[in-house]
């Protein structure tokens, strides 16, 4: 059963109210995450999940990265990376690692809000923003960096259905996660970032905190 539709409700004033909304108590049982441990200081980044504004209805882009880069070689993610000195916020940093990475034209991105923060393993915690982006626009993604940019169906994304629940060893640590096979690709949301399951939350049951 769909879980969203084409439905003009679904929109990008929909998604502002949705992320707006107080921390929910999400249904269902949550797979722990990783927290640095306190004496560890965490570099600051940024990701931006875009959310594309399709005729047939709304799309998720990612970015496939390229297989020699030292961190997170070949993985699929959203795109992103560390805080630069000149960045005013959060959004900047956002906007600019996106446009960097896939050409991804700014002036089409409207920010609607942001996701809860979260730690990875290499030593980031990394704040998701939420942009809404209007066609047309064109990629050029950067090919030292990126080796494809594609989309993936809103609605395909968020159906439960789609989402297989794993468990692996990393770093002698046991990390739990979903991944989900579209197409030919395999978004092991492990490594896309806890932001892409704070995103199903926030879309499906309405929990998130303000832009």
């Amino acid at each position: 059963m769909s879980l969203i539709s084409t439905d003009p409700v679904f929109s990008r004033e929909w998604l502002a109210a949705r992320l707006a909304r107080s921390p929910a108590e999400l249904p269902g049982e949550e797979l722990p995450q990783f927290v640095h441990p306190p004496e560890h200081r965490p570099i600051p980044a940024a990701v931006l999940v875009p959310v594309v504004n399709r005729p047939r209805g709304p799309t998720l882009m990612f970015t496939q990265r390229t297989s020699h880069l030292h961190d997170h070689a070949g993985q699929i993610s959203f795109p992103g990376g560390r805080v630069d000195e000149g960045d005013p916020d959060r959004e900047a940093t956002a906007l600019r690692e996106a446009e960097e990475e896939t050409g991804l034209d700014r002036s089409r991105i409207a920010i609607v809000g942001r996701l809860p923060e979260y730690d990875i393993m290499t030593g980031f915690r990394v704040t998701p923003v939420v942009g809404w982006v209007e066609p047309p626009f064109e990629v050029r993604p950067d090919p030292f960096e990126v080796e494809e940019v594609f989309e993936v169906p809103l609605e395909f994304f968020l159906d439960p259905a789609n989402h297989q629940a794993h468990s692996r060893e990393v770093n002698g640590l046991r990390r739990h996660y979903y991944a989900m096979p579209y197409e030919d690709y395999y978004i092991c949301l492990l490594y896309t970032s806890d932001a892409a399951d704070e995103f199903c939350h926030v879309v499906l049951w309405g929990g998130g905190v303000g832009g």
